[in-house]
C-alpha cells in the first residue's frame, strides 16, 4: 500500500513538472550577464549545472587557430638580429677594428690586421669598405712624409683591383693623395681622368691632390690643365685652390693668368683670408707686376667694360706700368679709403649673372602663371633697370 501510494505521488509530481512551463530568467540574470556562472576551463564534470558550457574539443567558430611557433632558425631573423650577426661576423669585427685604427690614426695596427686577413690560416674576405679604410690611413700617413705608407697603400690598391673590387670616389681620392705624396702629380691627375671616364663624377677633394702637387712642383701649365678639367666637370674651386693657382702663376711671372685668377677670386671668394692676402701682396710687390701692363689704352673700351661688368672691373687687363703702391688700409663709415682717398662704389651683377637671373625669373613666373601667353613675356625688358647706364 505504501509503495503504491508513493508511486502514485511521484507520478503526479512528475506530471505536474512536465505540464508546468519554466519561467524565463530576467535579463539581469541571463547567462551573458553571469560571468561567474561560466564554468572554468577543463573543469567540466557530471555535477555541472545548466549554466555551464558543454565540453568541447574543437575551436570556436570564426576564431583563427593560434599560429605555430617559428622554428629555431627563424626566431632571430629580424633586422636587429641580422645587424648583430653582421657585426659579430669576422668581416664585421675587422671593420670595427679598422674604424678604431682610423679614429686613432693607427696605421701599424691597421696594416697588421690587413696582413692577418691575407694569411690563409686567418683569412677574412675584404670588401670595398675595408680597402677604403686602409687606403685612407695610408694616404694620411703618406702626406705626413711617410714613404713606406705610400708604398703599402699602392700595394693594397693593386691587390684590390686584382680581387675585382670596384673602387669608388673615396678610393680613388685616397690613391690620388698617395700619388701626390710621392711628388707624382701626373699619376694623381690620371686618377681623376680615370674616374671621369668611368662615369664617376669627381669632387673638389679629388682634384685637390693633383692641383696642389702641380703647384708645389712649380708646374703652372699642369695646374692650368687641372683647373680646366675642373671647369669642364662643373667643379668650382674654393679659396685654397685659387690661392695655389695665384701663387704658382705669380712665381712664374705670368701676369695674364694672375689677372684672370685674381678676378675669379674676386667673384667667387669676395673676402680672402690672411694667407691669400699675403699671396696677392707678394705679387703686386714683384718686378713682374711692375713690368706687366700697357702704357696706352682705349678709355672708351675701359668705360664700356666697367658698364658691362657691373661696375666691379673693366676686363681690359693691366693698365699702366711701374711699381705698385701696396699697403693695407681701412674704410671709414662713408666707404672712403683712408689710404688713397678713393670712395667705394656700388657694383652690379655681371652679364653672366644677369642672364642667370633672367632665366630663373622666367622659370619662377611660368610656375606661378597659368596663362599660355605668358611664355611671350620678354625678361630682357627688365634687364636695363638692372644695368647701370653710362
Amino acid at each position: 500500500m505504501r509503495l503504491a501510494a508513493a508511486a502514485a505521488a511521484l507520478r503526479s509530481t512528475a506530471a505536474l513538472l512536465i505540464r508546468s512551463r519554466p519561467h524565463p530568467l530576467p535579463s539581469s540574470l541571463r547567462r551573458s550577464s553571469l560571468p561567474l556562472a561560466r564554468r572554468r576551463r577543463h573543469s567540466y564534470s557530471s555535477t555541472s549545472t545548466a549554466l555551464d558550457d558543454p565540453p568541447t574539443t574543437t575551436a570556436p567558430p570564426n576564431v583563427p587557430p593560434s599560429p605555430a611557433p617559428p622554428p629555431p632558425a627563424e626566431q632571430g631573423s629580424g633586422s636587429k638580429a641580422v645587424r648583430r650577426r653582421t657585426r659579430d661576423s669576422p668581416e664585421g669585427l675587422l671593420m670595427h677594428k679598422l674604424d678604431m685604427c682610423s679614429r686613432d690614426a693607427d696605421l701599424p695596427t691597421a696594416l697588421a690586421l690587413y696582413d692577418a686577413a691575407l694569411d690563409p690560416a686567418t683569412a677574412i674576405p675584404l670588401s670595398l669598405h675595408h680597402y677604403n679604410r686602409l687606403l685612407y690611413l695610408c694616404s694620411n700617413a703618406a702626406v705626413a712624409e711617410s714613404a713606406d705608407a705610400a708604398r703599402r697603400g699602392f700595394e693594397i690598391f693593386t691587390r684590390m683591383e686584382a680581387q675585382g673590387v670596384e673602387p669608388n670616389e673615396a678610393t680613388l681620392t685616397s690613391v690620388a693623395r698617395l700619388a701626390a705624396a710621392r711628388r707624382d702629380p701626373a699619376t694623381a691627375f690620371s686618377v681623376v681622368r680615370r674616374m671621369a671616364a668611368a662615369g664617376t663624377p669627381p669632387r673638389l677633394r679629388t682634384y685637390g691632390p693633383a692641383l696642389f702637387a702641380y703647384c708645389e712642383a712649380g708646374d703652372a701649365d699642369g695646374a692650368g690643365e687641372v683647373e680646366a678639367h675642373m671647369d669642364a666637370a662643373g667643379v668650382v674651386p674654393e679659396e685654397t685652390e685659387l690661392a695655389a693657382l695665384l701663387r704658382v702663376n705669380a712665381d712664374k711671372g705670368r701676369a695674364g693668368e694672375v689677372y684672370r685668377v685674381l678676378h675669379r677670386t674676386r667673384s667667387l671668394v669676395r673676402q680672402v683670408c690672411e694667407t691669400t692676402a699675403e699671396v696677392v701682396e707678394a705679387w703686386f710687390r714683384s718686378d713682374a707686376a711692375a713690368a706687366a701692363g700697357v702704357e696706352k689704352w682705349d678709355t672708351g673700351k675701359v668705360r664700356e667694360g666697367v658698364v658691362k661688368g657691373g661696375g666691379g672691373w673693366h676686363g681690359q687687363g693691366w693698365l699702366g706700368k711701374g711699381q705698385w703702391d701696396v699697403r693695407r688700409s681701412e674704410m671709414d663709415k662713408n666707404g672712403k679709403c683712408r689710404g688713397c682717398g678713393e670712395k667705394l662704389v656700388c657694383i652690379d651683377i655681371d652679364p653672366s649673372e644677369t642672364e642667370t637671373f633672367a632665366k630663373l625669373l622666367t622659370e619662377l613666373a611660368c610656375k606661378r602663371e597659368v596663362r599660355e601667353d605668358f611664355l611671350r613675356f620678354q625678361v630682357h625688358c627688365l634687364v636695363p633697370s638692372l644695368t647701370p647706364t653710362s
